[in-house]
Order: C-alpha cells, then structure tokens, then sequence
C-alpha cells in the first residue's frame, strides 16, 4: 500500500466514511477509492478534494503533517517570550475543543465566527466549552482574562482504575474544605516562594500562631510545604518553604468551576455512550 493510500484509508476510517460515502464525496466510483487504498494513487488535482472530504492537509495525506507538527509546534513555542508562549498554546488548545465538534458543516461555521476565542469574550460572562466523548474529556474556560484547558485521552482500562482510592482522594478534599489550611494556602501563593516563619503567617492570615503551626504540620505531611528549624537569639523556631505545586492551581480552578452558577456553556458535546467512571 502506497503512503498516500494508507493516509486516505486512516483518514476516511477516522472519519466514519465508507469507500462508497467517500466516492460519492469525490464524484468518482468505489472501485477508485479501493484502488488507492490497494496502493493506487490519485490525479493530483483531486487532492485538494480528498483533504477537505476528509478534513486533513494535503502534506497529511502524504504522512508528513504528523512528523512535523509537533517539532513546528515546539519551536515556535520556545521562541517566544513565556506571556506570549503561553497565549498561543492556548489558541492552539481552542482550536482542539472545537475540532472535538466532529461536524465538518458546523465548525466550518463555527470558525466562520469565533476562529479566535477572544471574539467570545465580549462581556463579563463566564464562557465553558466541554467535550465528554468516546475517546476522552476536553473542557475549555474561555472567561474574560481567564482561561484554561484540560485533556484526558481516555485510558484502556477505566478511569477509574486510574485513581487512588476514595479515602486517599476525600483526604486531599479535607485540606482543601479546611478554611483555615485553604486561607493559608491562598496567601502562600500569593508570595514569592521563600522561608517564612509562622509568626508573619500569622499576621497576615489572621490565624493564630499556635494554629497557623498546626496547620502547616497538615501540609508538610500533605507535602504542600517543608518545615525547618532556625536559630535565634532567642531560641529555635521554625521556618517554611510551601511546595508551590503545580495541581493546586488547576484544582482551584475546577472547584470554581462547579461553584459557578452564572455561565454560559458556549459549545458543547455530551455523546458519550459508556459511564466516566
């Protein structure tokens, strides 16, 4: 089998198209496309067609696009300042969410109108699109100022296997259902990440000293923070490094999420045909 062929036979597979369907699609028989697909190879002018029937580029029908993509994706990427890199990879996550429509018509329109997410953007609502299929979950905040993305690819055995147990996982919950430990939390990232004694927790939590102690004991032994021990003139007294761990941010994020009762579910698919967990 030809590149080209085994590229139009993944493509139209993925797709959902049957050689028939695909044909029909190109104004030529069955027998041409089971011609490519054998190892034949099409006129050139018909691959401009054969791409947009299929929704690829041309350089993917040859097998180039793939190899490429993410070398192209990641250079550019390390050539821009952070601020600016990280806007782009989220413009490029957009156009993920909306490719999950799987509706060639639909998006087509789609684009048409919100080709950038910031042309939702326009007011102060909250904006989520989610995608729940076959295959994985992808969510995108598309808030004034705020964004960001999530995307599982759906693991072989359940999703459920995946995870810790459920005392394990109601104790990551606890800490953060602690309104004591969560106020701690949000000031110590709101800090550049040094030693800081409890006594200047204290202060600017409005914990008690002997409380805001307790509480980083609970977040050392969560690994959230490290304790160690200083000495001064009038005596020993502990010091804390917080682990600025990157999952607290998205964790935070999600729970406003669910808190939220004023958004706007700007795009969505539900077609799931087996349960999440």
């Amino acid at each position: 089998m030809s590149v080209i062929g085994k590229q139009i036979k993944k493509y139209r597979t993925q797709k959902g198209l049957t050689q028939e369907q695909l044909g029909q699609l190109l104004g030529v028989t069955t027998q041409a496309v089971s011609k490519w697909e054998r190892g034949g190879t099409p006129d050139a002018e018909l691959l401009p067609d054969i791409s947009q029937a299929l929704g690829v580029s041309i350089d993917a029908l040859f097998g180039r696009e793939e190899q490429r993509l993410t070398a192209s994706l990641a250079r550019q990427i390390c050539q821009m300042k952070n601020e600016d890199a990280y806007r782009y990879a989220f413009s490029i996550c957009w156009a993920i969410e909306i490719g999950f429509m799987q509706d060639i018509s639909a998006l087509d329109d789609f684009l048409n109108k919100f080709i950038e997410h910031s042309a939702i953007t326009t007011d102060k609502t909250d904006y989520f699109a989610k995608m729940m299929q076959d295959g994985g979950v992808a969510t995108a905040r598309l808030s004034p100022d705020f964004h960001h993305f999530f995307l599982m690819v759906e693991p072989k055995s359940s999703i459920r296997e995946q995870l810790a147990d459920v005392e394990t996982l109601r104790g990551v919950f606890e800490l953060f259902a602690d309104k004591k430990l969560l106020k701690i939390i949000f000031y110590m990232y709101s800090r550049l990440n040094t030693p800081i004694a409890a006594s200047l927790i204290s202060k600017n939590t409005g914990i008690e000293s002997k409380e805001v102690d307790r509480c980083m004991e609970i977040l050392c032994k969560n690994n959230l923070a490290t304790r160690s021990s200083v000495a001064t003139a009038d005596g020993e007294i502990y010091s804390y490094m917080f682990h600025q761990e990157s999952s607290v941010i998205p964790l935070l994020c999600f729970a406003d999420e669910i808190a939220k009762k004023d958004y706007h579910d700007f795009v969505g698919s539900f077609d799931r045909t087996k349960p999440l967990l």
